[in-house]
């Protein structure tokens, strides 16, 4: 059997990973083992420094224009192109419709939306024009399910959805391939105050038919494989990673 790095076709692939915590982080380490070189780009100096002496890193605003092209073009300097891009930056805030505020609903947006398209697009300039690229975007189950408190999220990650089908449609000709993980409910940083709560965790293990929780590593392999030679020929599609969630 070829060695993982082999297989997959990631051994010196340049990657651009958007995000340094949770899902980016572990993808960030997964890429590493992988062989492939990489760049990390955060707003938080704080996480990026993790990966200090193993990977670049960029610090940016990803919701903004100029965020999104300083990390693109940090990567294209550093590693000498861009071949894959990793789109990990998410929030929420879980309040009722009726208590949303605009700043909520703007500020969600900007980060799980908007700097997805942002990103993309920047990325996506150097990639139409080397005739290849890999992007790979952090989704959600609630692009599907219509869970209470997540009014902004469900609608970036539903709409993130759309985006990438677009994007994938309109680059495949130049070999660029665009794509999708949906998680289910993961242990996070972001999730792991709500889980924290009495009785949450056991309220949404419940639901999952695997009978537990996502984690970060869970998630890796299908990015990997998204990533990978092996995709050359998948585009447009949401993987769902979920334990079965999305079934019941």
């Amino acid at each position: 059997m070829l060695p993982l790095a082999d297989w997959l076709g990631l051994k010196d692939q340049r990657v651009l990973v958007a995000g340094a915590g949770g899902i980016g982080a572990a993808c960030t380490e997964a890429f590493l083992e992988a062989g492939a070189r990489l760049v990390v780009a955060d707003q938080s100096a704080e996480r990026l420094a993790d990966f200090a002496g193993t990977a670049g890193t960029v610090t940016a605003d990803l919701t903004t224009t100029n965020g999104c092209e300083q990390a693109v073009h940090a990567a294209q300097t550093e590693l000498g192109g861009l071949d894959i891009l990793v789109h990990a930056v998410g929030i929420n805030n879980r309040v009722p419709i009726l208590e949303t505020t605009d700043e909520d609903w703007d500020t969600i947006i900007a980060v799980n939306l908007t700097s997805a398209f942002r990103l993309g697009r920047a990325a996506g300039r150097v990639m139409v024009d080397a005739r290849y690229g890999r992007q790979i975007y952090c989704s959600s189950v609630s692009s599907m399910l219509a869970h209470p408190d997540h009014g902004p999220y469900a609608a970036s990650k539903g709409g993130l959805n759309q985006l990438i089908r677009v994007m994938a449609r309109e680059w495949a000709a130049s070999g660029v391939t665009v794509n999708a993980i949906a998680p289910g409910y993961v242990d996070t940083a972001l999730t792991s105050a709500h889980l924290g709560r009495p009785g949450v965790r056991e309220h949404y293990t419940g639901m999952v038919p695997a009978g537990r929780l996502g984690t970060v590593d869970d998630l890796t392999g299908p990015v990997l494989y998204l990533a990978s030679q092996q995709a050359a020929f998948v585009t447009g599609h949401v993987l769902y990673v979920d334990g079965g969630r999305t079934l019941v």
